[in-house]
């Protein structure tokens, strides 16, 4: 008996089409297993959060013991600053709209994000969607000056990141200079 050409190749196409047929058909019948509840108290959260802020808190203080001359005094929040150049201008207050010029990197010294020269952002302090570390950070400052901050995560972009340089979990430092206030 012969077989020819096109009758395997009529043959592979077959097969083919009965194996698609087979695996789909046995991938809409599997069954999904409900998802078990998580049993996770009040109380386990915030076992968590005081384990990652202690760690964090060693980075930033072996960051702290490699930037000795930095003289950083540290808020209630954890937030830490330096004002390394004082200006003369009036305080930051609520409201206040402030133009700064920034470099925010990782403690690690990854560069996240930086204004370009001699341009600036502006934002009203306290009443905007800058992050808490750098709205608080402002209204410890003085038009003119200049400051190192070092937010921990928890002030700047927390447990999710800001889902583009920033990873989660990770304090920034912040070189900010306080151009103006409106």
């Amino acid at each position: 008996m012969k077989i020819r050409m096109n009758e395997i190749t009529t043959l592979n196409k077959g097969l083919i089409v009965f194996v698609l047929c087979t695996f789909m058909l046995n991938s809409c019948t599997s069954e999904v297993e409900p998802e078990k509840p998580v049993n996770w108290s009040k109380e386990q959260s915030t076992q968590m959060h005081r384990e990652l802020a202690a760690e964090e808190e060693i980075d930033i203080q072996l960051f702290l013991a490699q930037h000795a001359d930095w003289k950083m005094t540290k808020t209630g929040s954890g937030l830490q600053y330096y004002i390394y150049e004082h200006g003369e201008g009036k305080l930051a207050e609520v409201g206040d709209y402030a133009q700064v010029e920034f470099k925010i990197t990782l403690l690690d010294g990854t560069l996240c994000y930086e204004t370009e020269k001699n341009e600036f952002q502006e934002f009203k302090v306290d009443l905007s969607e800058v992050e808490t570390g750098i709205q608080e950070g402002v209204k410890l400052l003085h038009q003119g000056d200049k400051a190192k901050l070092i937010i921990p995560s928890h002030l700047a972009h927390g447990l999710v990141g800001d889902m583009n340089k920033i990873p989660p979990l990770n304090p920034i430092v912040v070189d900010l200079f306080l151009k103006e206030l409106k």
